[in-house]
């Protein structure tokens, strides 16, 4: 065995001391992570070229006398999504409300919701579904300046409220000031 030339080095065997300042080390490592942290990621979308980026916050659904009879019991709002859908640059709320039956499905009420620059409430301005029409709706969003949603429905007076029997889906836009919505592709059963 050949001999090295070089004497033996002090760092190549590990002490006690060398824990410590590894330790130490990876602990301000650690602290200085914690510190330095990226900016949260967003998730904006970026505006058409016609509108202007939306500043304003959505209106709120609390307070609302929404448009739908329910006796001695209250509305609820089951759901609700935002978004600019007039092009205005401020956001317009899309609330499906049903009543607070005690039993069975009661049928949902769609509305839109807006609020003007500088007022602290909100009003509804459009009714895309009316309750009467004994429909449900399962999810409602608002992409690209238009309301989706998909609809349960019943094929007769028949039907029980317990068990809608068609399933639809709707998009309403807002064209030559009103909400139009599109033709669907046709009920089907569920």
């Amino acid at each position: 065995m050949q001999q090295s030339a070089v004497p033996e080095l002090a760092h190549t065997h590990t002490r006690p001391i060398h824990w410590v300042a590894t330790a130490t080390a990876v602990a301000g490592v650690v602290a200085l992570s914690s510190v330095l942290q990226p900016r949260p990621a967003t998730a904006a979308q970026a505006a058409e070229p016609h509108t202007t980026p939306t500043t304003a916050a959505a209106p709120a659904t609390t307070g609302i006398d929404f448009p739908i009879d329910c006796g001695p019991v209250k509305a609820l709002v089951q759901r609700k999504a935002s978004g600019d859908l007039d092009g205005d640059g401020r956001p317009e709320t899309v609330a499906v409300v049903h009543c607070d039956a005690p039993m069975g499905t009661p049928p949902d009420g769609v509305y839109v919701l807006t609020q003007a620059a500088g007022s602290t409430h909100a009003r509804v301005v459009a009714t895309l579904v009316d309750p009467k029409d004994r429909t449900n709706v399962t999810s409602i969003s608002v992409t690209d300046g238009a309301v989706l949603a998909t609809l349960l429905g019943y094929s007769s007076a028949d039907v029980p409220s317990c068990c809608p029997d068609l399933k639809d889906s709707a998009k309403w836009q807002w064209k030559d000031n009103a909400f139009i919505r599109s033709t669907p592709a046709g009920a089907h059963s569920v």
